[in-house]
């Protein structure tokens, strides 16, 4: 394999991509899933929350990303809910009309992991307030039985009191991991803004590193080929670099297009070429060599 950049690509896609395109590959069906570029305002423009992936991690090890993970089908559960409608999220987010209970998951699955991932909760005790502080032992347990799973997302809301702030996020983008790929996830991508009085911490089972950066400096870093990256972070990074502050990031969410991107594999001159439609700067041209690596 030959890169100039940060751009993640496994070794075995070359193979799979070609099984893929001769028909010996099934698609394995996306799993629903939700990740949240938490953002707060500093001195030169908005910065956001990423968190390296540990190299252990089976899916995008070493890689760059935000707080996010699959939807839990206990998402389902109703809960304390303010904000637009689960009606009006799923249009928003592209589902089938009138699904509220796919987009109520969805967006329950956006604020647990960001919760369980970085310590910070888009929740309150009331339709308008934020929690103040998320520190604690007795937060670190209910964060750790959250991971665990020994706790629904609605349990821990209504045992606490809290109602579930869907008005804090805005809709960005949705990405779906290419047919190749044997773990693949349906991705919808949230912006919101970190609530005043909380603070991020390293609590992520799954990363070892995490760090608040100027979306223009993560992505001078992936163009350096100093922080790897897959094609959806870099290219959510890139679409924040115009925004000069927070709230003009969130009040440009609502006229996002989530058309979902997928990646295309086809045949042509004696190789294969991988793209990503509307993001050039991915295309691979992949020899169909037995040893060929993929060039940009």
């Amino acid at each position: 394999m030959s890169t100039t950049n940060g751009q993640w690509y496994p070794p075995d896609w070359p193979e799979r991509i070609r099984r893929l395109a001769n028909g010996e590959l099934t698609p394995v069906p996306p799993r629903r899933a939700a990740t949240v570029l938490l953002l707060r305002d500093g001195a030169e423009g908005p910065a956001v929350h990423m968190l390296r992936r540990r190299t252990s991690m089976a899916f995008a090890a070493g890689a760059y990303a935000y707080p996010g993970g699959s939807v839990d089908p206990r998402d389902e559960r109703e809960v304390a809910w303010a904000g637009p409608s689960r009606r009006e999220w799923a249009l928003r987010l592209g589902l089938a009309e009138g699904d509220g209970t796919a987009a109520q998951a969805i967006v329950c699955a956006a604020v647990r992991e960001t919760f369980e991932e970085a310590g910070v909760l888009l929740a309150g005790p009331t339709p308008d307030t934020v929690v103040a502080d998320t520190t604690g032992e007795e937060w670190d347990a209910d964060r750790a039985a959250l991971v665990a799973r020994e706790l629904s997302f609605a349990e821990f809301l209504e045992r606490r009191g809290l109602v579930l702030r869907s008005d804090l996020l805005g809709g960005w983008a949705r990405w779906i991991t290419p047919e190749f790929e044997p773990r693949r996830y349906d991705t919808w991508f949230f912006v919101a803004a970190l609530p005043s009085g909380q603070r991020t911490r390293n609590v992520s089972t799954e990363a070892d590193h995490t760090v608040w950066i100027r979306p223009a400096e993560a992505a001078a870093g992936y163009d350096r080929g100093e922080l790897l990256m897959m094609p959806p972070t870099i290219a959510t990074l890139r679409d924040l670099e115009p925004y000069g502050t927070v709230a003009d990031v969130l009040a440009a969410a609502p006229g996002r297009d989530l058309t979902p991107v997928l990646a295309r594999a086809r045949l042509e001159g004696g190789g294969v070429v991988l793209s990503w439609p509307g993001h050039d700067e991915f295309t691979k041209h992949i020899p169909t060599g037995p040893t060929g690596g993929a060039t940009g």
